[in-house]
């Protein structure tokens, strides 16, 4: 069975607390495991979530802040000397090569990882590398509001089309010639005519994440959210201290959550909080003013799950 969840590795903002890590997600979609912002202590982190180096086939940073990237020494690290076979591509803005470079070369040890840099230059789609696994669906990438260069990311799944068991039965297709008819596209059953693959098949809408970092109110914003099954989203202020999220370039719960409402999204996850808030439901309370959907306030360690596929495209 495919594996499609968010594992939070951390919540925290610029100041981590007893309760939460700076911080972290990884995302399993299938083949693929992405890690989002690696900040301090992601490596520990990954080990209580029972992560593994070996999982990630991507790494994806938002924008250069601490909080979001000092992790990533740890984990390059982590990824050689646990001598990952697969290629590991680091997507991050192109104009913070230069601290990328520091981190993956923070201190002394023996280079087995095969991690290739891919500095983003611009929106669009991210390329997929020679020898990178997982397949199957594509990442892009659109420039927020910050006080930094940042990204950010969107997955999408591309629809498809499942198998009708009903209409397979009403055709006398069982067993093996299920496959035959999946791989040549026809099969012609006993006595019967030629059968295509689409007289049997129902719409199977493919899904999507976006992640949504550091930013303020900007279209790209919305852009990202559009439509997606689960968004992951910083959410540093209440709305009280909007003047304070406008200033240093964040959103509040509430318009991360009225974002999310506007968009379409199935399922929300709230994240990136600022310390001064030690009561979740303040923050859970606030998203629920404009949004009536399912609704994660992100802990540490916790696992969301993507949200059961539409039965029909939209």
């Amino acid at each position: 069975m495919s594996r499609r969840e968010l594992v939070v590795l951390g919540t925290a903002s610029m100041v981590p607390t007893r309760r939460r890590n700076h911080n972290g997600y990884v995302l399993f979609f299938d083949d693929q495991a992405i890690l989002f912002d690696p900040g301090e202590g992601t490596q520990r982190q990954m080990t209580h979530a029972g992560v593994s180096a070996t999982d990630l086939t991507r790494i994806a940073l938002t924008h250069l802040h601490g909080d979001h990237s000092l992790g990533l020494a740890g984990v390059v690290q982590r990824i050689s000397g646990d001598q990952v076979p697969h290629t590991v591509p680091v997507s991050f803005p192109a104009s913070g090569l230069g601290w990328v470079e520091n981190l993956v070369h923070a201190s002394a040890f023996t280079h087995h990882e095969r991690l290739v840099l891919q500095p983003l230059e611009a929106d669009g789609v991210v390329p997929r590398l020679a020898g990178e696994r997982g397949a199957g669906v594509r990442l892009t990438a659109r420039r927020l509001d910050h006080t930094i260069d940042t990204f950010g990311y969107r997955l999408d799944e591309p629809d498809g089309t499942s198998l009708d068991p009903v209409a397979l039965a009403r055709h006398g297709v069982a067993g093996p010639d299920v496959g035959r008819l999946v791989r040549e596209g026809t099969f012609t059953p006993d006595g019967g005519r030629p059968l295509s693959v689409t007289e049997v098949g129902v719409p199977r809408p493919g899904q999507s994440v976006a992640f949504v970092m550091d930013t303020r109110l900007c279209d790209a914003v919305g852009e990202l959210a559009d439509g997606v099954d689960l968004l992951v989203i910083e959410s540093t202020f209440l709305h009280r201290d909007a003047d304070q999220a406008t200033r240093w370039g964040h959103l509040t719960c509430r318009q991360a959550a009225q974002v999310a409402a506007d968009a379409g999204v199935r399922h929300l996850v709230l994240t990136h909080f600022s310390q001064r808030y030690s009561d979740p439901r303040e923050l859970e309370d606030e998203a629920r003013e404009v949004y009536d959907g399912p609704l994660t306030v992100a802990a540490d360690l916790d696992r969301v799950p993507l949200p059961r596929r539409r039965t029909t495209t939209p």
